[in-house]
């Protein structure tokens, strides 16, 4: 009976060891998968996959990085001596162009002609700089010169300040506006959460009686279980014309908005982790303090909040975490603007929001693919970081009790 026994308890305990070490050999699996994902954008071009800038071979212009690519094509850059060339107008050239210039009948039945026609047209304008597919592009051919291919850097994502992953023909992926509008949303969410979830919690776990406890608690565990796409809807009827009307803005869906939304949501997991860890300080503790004199609340401060500083810090990084990583109620009333944010009441977009945005959009295996990949990665290191500097705090504050 005994060796039965001890033999089912082997099996469980295997069939747990087994379920830990899937469930972390899983856990990793993700974790490189997204990386290996996310680093390839580092490998791809700077210019559109499949297309090239061609020069005339007199212009003294050598190399031209993605934002200056950028403004050239958007005509915010009119003139070769902005970008190191000499003082000519530029004469922009997009490969829809040549039809302007020939009919189908000059060109003929096919494109055969086409790289001559373009190499023709490259030759006689010193001005020119034209972006083309390099299927009909023109090779070789004396008086055209290609700018040099470079791929994505490091700079360009983590210090670029525009995010435009579908412009052309140099897609822009600038991660500095999500990334802050992400950590303005979260940060001022939490500022406003943590005090307001801490003092129901206090109130719940020491003031409140029984039957409000009771009845209060559920409702409060209750709320954490809407969907946020319903939290979406009640920013954007109810939060977003509040904001706008209140504090006279043109629009209502900015950071601001964002944030109260956020630490709605983020509340009854504060309050709830917080009332638990502070029940959980044992009674023989406030009432040692009570019989030293100490009043109710200077128990709750002196004995109670510290002994829980542990648990605290659990409710704020899931409450943290719940911020950081909402994606659809901040979608729907944070604005969805790619800008560098310069005030909490303007529209910003998040890291999560992008993603959810535009994942459905990006070609499977593209440089737009791989960077909403990387997107990701940010954002696993950013709650990382938050979780260990908590874990960190947490045990310089063990509880007093032990």
């Amino acid at each position: 009976m005994k060796s039965s026994k001890r033999i089912i308890e082997k099996i469980i305990e295997g069939g747990l060891k087994l379920s830990g070490a899937t469930t972390s050999i899983i856990i990793l699996l993700i974790i490189i998968f997204l990386f290996k994902e996310g680093s390839g954008l580092f490998q791809s071009p700077s210019v559109e996959n499949g297309y090239a800038l061609y020069l005339n071979s007199k212009n003294t212009v050598n190399d031209l990085d993605v934002s200056e690519i950028k403004h050239i094509f958007d005509a915010d850059i009119t003139n070769w001596n902005e970008v190191g060339g000499a003082d000519q107008e530029i004469s922009v050239f997009r490969f829809d162009d040549i039809f302007e210039i020939y009919s189908d009948e000059e060109l003929g039945e096919h494109y055969s002609l086409l790289p001559e026609k373009l190499g023709e047209i490259i030759n006689e304008n010193p001005n020119i700089i034209a972006y083309l597919p390099k299927a009909f592009a023109p090779s070789n051919v004396e008086g055209v010169k290609v700018l040099p291919e470079k791929t994505i850097s490091f700079s360009d994502f983590f210090g670029g300040k525009e995010w435009m992953p579908t412009a052309t023909p140099s897609p822009m992926f600038g991660v500095l506006p999500l990334i802050l509008g992400t950590l303005l949303v979260s940060f001022v969410a939490i500022l406003i959460a943590l005090p307001l979830g801490l003092g129901v919690a206090i109130y719940l776990s020491e003031l409140a009686g029984e039957t409000t406890r009771k009845f209060m608690k559920p409702t409060i565990e209750l709320l954490a279980g809407i969907p946020s796409v319903v939290y979406g809807f009640f920013g954007l009827v109810v939060l977003v014309p509040i904001v706008q009307e209140t504090l006279n803005l043109s629009v209502g869906e900015t950071a601001f908005t964002g944030s109260l939304l956020l630490a709605i949501m983020a509340l009854p997991t504060i309050i709830t982790i917080a009332e638990d860890a502070l029940r959980n300080t044992p009674s023989a503790m406030r009432e040692a303090s009570l019989a030293l004199g100490a009043t109710h609340w200077q128990t709750i401060y002196k004995v109670v909040i510290p002994y829980s500083a542990s648990g605290i810090s659990a409710a704020v990084v899931l409450g943290v975490g719940r911020a950081i990583g909402e994606t659809m109620a901040v979608l729907m009333v944070t604005g969805n603007a790619a800008v560098m944010p310069h005030t909490l009441f303007e529209p910003v977009r998040t890291i999560p929001a992008s993603i959810a945005a535009e994942l459905g959009e990006a070609p499977a295996g593209g440089a737009h693919y791989q960077s909403l990949f990387l997107l990701g990665c940010i954002l696993f290191l950013i709650t990382m970081v938050i979780s260990v500097t908590a874990e960190s705090l947490s045990k310089k504050q063990p509880n007093k009790g032990v």
